[in-house]
């Protein structure tokens, strides 16, 4: 029971309750997989308070305050064993995500350089998925070959306090805020992977790829914020291909140690390419390949109470054109056998490192952030049949 207790803890690891590289959010619970049980349930939330606020815009100080939102993550994950060698995954979360709204001096420096001044930014994803798992008996330990298919969809909102496109518009309804919508229903993608493990000694070892997905609207519009009129837009663009290894292992008895390495292809968003009544415009991000890496240690307390400890470290991906830096966390958290199922608690804190951003660099403007602080906290519930 201690080492069952143990292996899920490890396996989960409380990864979420971190702030995440680049756009990243959520991470389908695939773990439940490994999981006892004919039917398995878990159900649980994220809830993250990144501060970040610039200390600079256009080269003056900046009295906007914190212009990043918070937000919540979902996960709702049950597994279905079909056969002793087969078992499936139905998982839901909010793989990619953001949420900013910037203040008057922000909007002001943009307006200096004859660039659009935003008041908010934002969009989000879900992800509704199904992976499958056949495994063999291979030497002292089990094979696990992973696959499945998810749909993913997507959806941009921005509002600008004046923009460019009023020039598209009659004269008396220029200078005039509005807000830019883009939709897509849905894109598909797939995941694949392989795992191996020796219960034994709560050993496991898994890769695991996630597919890039190429969004394009299927809707989309800009329109006035005080007046009835609206032009049709459009866009596309992609989000990122990923690679996952992780291990974990036993190494006394009540103990485990767990680490991950993840590659994320962000080098593919360039930028979110749209257009409006005809006339094509981007928000550019120019971004590199994400890196996060992420050790830790767990421990079974008693039969019931087992607790985890880790530390990420996530690469910023931002190349001038926006700040997105390096971010370092420490995340705590328990599982606790409680009523029929098992209880889950996480929280975590953040630092995100200094950085700036250049109109050089494709930036709407020269902007400066000292370091920055992000917290979350976590909860899940498990139940099984």
């Amino acid at each position: 029971m201690k080492r069952t207790l143990l292996c899920l803890l490890g396996a989960t690891a409380f990864a979420g309750v971190a702030n995440a590289g680049g756009f990243s959010r959520g991470e389908a619970d695939t773990d439940i997989l490994y999981e006892d049980g004919t039917v398995v349930i878990r159900t649980g939330a994220t809830w993250v308070s990144p501060q970040r606020e610039f200390e600079t815009t256009g080269g003056v100080a900046n009295d906007d305050g914190v212009f990043s939102d918070n937000y919540w993550i979902p996960s709702v994950a049950m597994k279905v064993k079909l056969h002793d060698r087969l078992a499936c995954a139905f998982t839901y979360t909010q793989p990619f995500g953001a949420d900013s709204n910037y203040g008057p001096d922000a909007q002001v420096a943009a307006l200096l350089n004859g660039n659009n001044p935003y008041g908010y930014k934002g969009f989000d994803s879900n992800e509704y998925a199904a992976t499958c798992d056949v495994n063999f008996e291979a030497g002292r330990g089990v094979l696990h070959v992973l696959g499945g298919g998810f749909i993913q969809d997507f959806s941009y909102t921005a509002h600008n306090v004046s923009n460019d496109y009023n020039a598209l518009l009659p004269p008396a309804a220029q200078n005039m805020g509005g807000t830019l919508q883009l939709d897509d229903s849905g894109s598909y993608g797939y995941r694949l992977g392989a795992a191996y493990e020796i219960k034994e000694y709560a050993l496991r070892v898994q890769l695991m790829y996630r597919s890039q997905i190429d969004h394009e609207t299927d809707s989309g519009s800009y329109d006035l914020d005080i007046a009835p009129i609206s032009r049709i837009a459009s866009g596309y663009g992609s989000l990122p291909q990923s690679l996952k290894l992780s291990v974990q292992s036993g190494v006394a008895p009540g103990w485990l140690v767990y680490g991950s390495v993840k590659w994320t292809d962000w080098s593919v968003l360039k930028a979110l390419n749209y257009t409006v009544a005809g006339t094509p415009y981007e928000d550019i991000y120019n971004w590199q390949d994400g890196w996060t890496i992420q050790a830790g240690v767990a421990h079974a307390f008693t039969e019931k109470v087992a607790g985890t400890i880790n530390l990420t470290w996530d690469k910023g991906v931002g190349t001038g054109a926006d700040i997105m830096t390096d971010t370092w966390t420490l995340a705590a958290g328990t599982a606790i056998k409680a009523g029929p199922g098992e209880l889950r608690f996480g929280a975590g804190i953040s630092y995100m490192t200094a950085g700036s951003q250049s109109l050089a660099k494709g930036a709407t403007y020269n902007a400066t952030a000292d370091g920055d602080w992000a917290y979350a906290v976590s909860g899940s519930y498990r139940i099984s049949f």
